[in-house]
């Protein structure tokens, strides 16, 4: 059996240009259906959070609109409700990477009000990437990436990697807002950044690196993870 630490915001909003904040956390699919796939083969998960804090969940992602359904909605709501890690979270400054097997963050636009630039972040991050063991990274999360630049220069230049896309982010209307793209700033750190078509799963794997587009990829990212791990 595997530990995995799952990362996640402690962020219930995101900073628009406009100073605005828009209610957001982490996105209720990225978490339960990683969640399920790894419990499900039996593997143990801890939630680390900046300063400790319970996450909070975008309620957007539950209602049945942006599920897929009303059943896919109540059962991530039971996932959620079940999963008492998420009310037990450790402190991320208090993480040490040789306690676990593999990292997961699913993302959310949380991430990118905190995560960007938390250096406990950043920190594990790079530890995580050069400890060879799998690190797995989806949607918003990616953000995380930023928070790993010392005198200007990441740890994950040239490596592939997939995000949300700006494509995405003018789809749903908040790319204008926004005070910076995450494909933009992903590309400026140096990766080589690939997408598929937008909302369809899409995952890449570069060494340890594991990272997937959105919401969607959540599920095949775990799966990938999952073998990484067998």
């Amino acid at each position: 059996m595997a530990k995995i630490l799952f990362v996640m915001t402690g962020a219930s909003y995101w900073t628009l240009k406009d100073g605005t904040r828009h209610p957001t956390g982490y996105w209720a699919e990225e978490f339960t259906a990683p969640y399920s796939v790894l419990t499900g083969a039996g593997h143990e998960i801890v939630v680390a959070t900046p300063g400790g804090v319970v996450p909070y969940v975008d309620v957007m992602s539950l209602r049945p609109s942006m599920a897929g359904s009303e059943q896919i909605a109540y059962q991530e709501e039971e996932i959620l409700r079940s999963a008492e890690e998420l009310r037990r979270p450790i402190e991320l400054a208090d993480v040490r990477m040789e306690d676990f097997d593999a990292v997961y963050l699913p993302g959310g636009h949380g991430p990118m009000e905190d995560m960007w630039s938390d250096a406990d972040a950043g920190r594990l991050l790079t530890a995580a990437l050069t400890s060879g063991r799998p690190l797995a990274i989806v949607c918003h999360a990616p953000a995380a990436m930023l928070a790993t630049r010392r005198k200007g220069v990441s740890p994950f230049a040239g490596y592939q990697v997939t995000a949300f896309t700006n494509d995405e982010e003018n789809a749903i209307g908040l790319a204008p807002k926004a005070r910076w793209l995450l494909e933009d700033e992903l590309v400026d750190l140096g990766v080589d950044f690939t997408r598929g078509e937008i909302w369809k799963p899409y995952t890449i794997v570069d060494r340890n690196l594991y990272t997937g587009q959105n919401p969607a990829s959540a599920e095949p990212l775990a799966r990938e993870l999952l073998k990484a791990l067998d």
